[in-house]
């Protein structure tokens, strides 16, 4: 068929990005309904710890992948999905890099809408959702919806991965989050009995903004575990609530 009548690859898709020299999979979730005619919403998809790989797929097992999986016409977004390497962290510049890199090259690709872009990331993504919300957020990304997520990197595994508020110069890593965020539009999950990610993480962090005006909502789920980011992604109003935000409005 000519190009031009051919319908447009959708699901789950195989990407490579290549930045300072490595090349690094990625998967990107194109909508059925997909049509490059329009712009399109964009989430930009970080996964936990458990991910950690180069094969490039295992991060559309959990999270946001694993709702696309069961509920896939819930969600009207291009989502990109990059894949940290193992031993590194979402707070390292060159994971950012290779993320932010994948977001760019699939907004170009596939008619992203640039004022309707979204981060989200679930434990050790969500934790890189706070890092990287507190350097670009305010220029790049329409809302943010950290999941399980910590500030600090309180774990003895990886010390050779400090975050944008470790830096021991910062008094108040919260309150810091919240003058770097703004009023970008965030919700907030976590689980109150996460024992991996201490649920006074994102209680603290949802104070910070409380009392610094940002625009933030917090939802927390009684008795549940780490895995808060199954109820997060099949919350009714989650995919409402990001499509009515937009730079600029």
């Amino acid at each position: 068929m000519p190009a031009f009548a051919r319908k447009p690859e959708t699901g789950f898709l195989n990407r490579t990005v290549a930045v300072a020299g490595k090349t690094y999979r990625y998967q990107v979730f194109i909508p059925e309904n997909y049509g490059k005619k329009q712009k399109w919403p964009v989430i930009l998809f970080l996964h936990g710890a458990g991910e950690r790989g180069d094969d490039g797929m295992a991060q559309t097992d959990i999270g946001l992948g694993h709702a696309l999986r069961w509920r896939a016409a819930d969600f009207p977004f291009i989502i990109v999905m990059p894949q940290c390497r193992k031993g590194s962290t979402w707070v390292d510049a060159d994971m950012q890099a290779q993320a932010l890199a994948a977001l760019d090259a699939e907004i170009k690709e596939f008619n992203g809408d640039r004022t309707r872009i979204y981060l989200t990331g679930l434990s050790l993504g969500g934790r890189g959702t706070w890092d990287i919300a507190a350097s670009s957020a305010l220029s790049r990304f329409a809302a943010i919806v950290p999941i399980c997520g910590r500030l600090h990197n309180w774990e003895k595994s990886e010390p050779g991965h400090p975050g944008r508020m470790d830096d021991p110069k910062i008094t108040d890593p919260y309150a810091e989050t919240a003058r770097r965020v703004g009023k970008i539009p965030i919700w907030i999950f976590h689980g109150a009995a996460d024992d991996t990610v201490s649920v006074e993480e994102s209680r603290k962090m949802y104070a910070a903004l409380q009392a610094a005006g940002g625009n933030v909502k917090y939802t927390e789920y009684p008795g549940v575990g780490h895995n808060s980011w199954d109820k997060a992604y099949a919350e009714p109003e989650l995919v409402k609530w990001l499509l009515a935000q937009k730079l600029g409005k």
